[in-house]
């Protein structure tokens, strides 16, 4: 049906970068909005940065300034640049598209699809 890969993530010291990327596929008629989640331990799943179909983005106040969004929409595609990384970056992460996709009969059905997660760990 539909697919979110992500890829990135990883161990980083604090003040140190990393980057994400996700892709989609599968029968995607179109894409509304694509971005990254995150999760804490304990925590309640929130909003790191989505873009938006016309190309606004949205971030969380917490990393405004350090993490940039982009996405490449010919790709369906969406990358997080992280920079200075805090120790309360450390979370799952996970790529979310709000979508469109066709089902069997050819008819567009509306979709909020979710990546695996992918780790991140800020500590020294």
């Amino acid at each position: 049906q539909v697919q979110l890969v992500e890829s990135g993530g990883g161990l980083v010291e604090p003040g140190g970068s990393l980057s994400l990327s996700c892709q989609a596929s599968g029968n995607i008629y179109t894409i509304n909005a694509m971005g990254w989640y995150r999760q804490a331990p304990g925590k309640e799943r929130e909003l790191v940065a989505r873009v938006i179909s016309g190309g606004s983005i949205e971030y969380a106040d917490s990393v405004k300034g350090r993490f940039t969004g982009s996405r490449v929409n010919s790709m369906n595609t969406v990358y997080l640049q992280m920079n200075s990384l805090k120790p309360e970056d450390t979370a799952v992460y996970y790529c979310n598209a709000v979508l469109y996709y066709l089902n069997s009969s050819g008819f567009p059905r509306p979709l909020d699809a979710w990546g695996q997660g992918t780790p991140v760990t800020v500590s020294s």
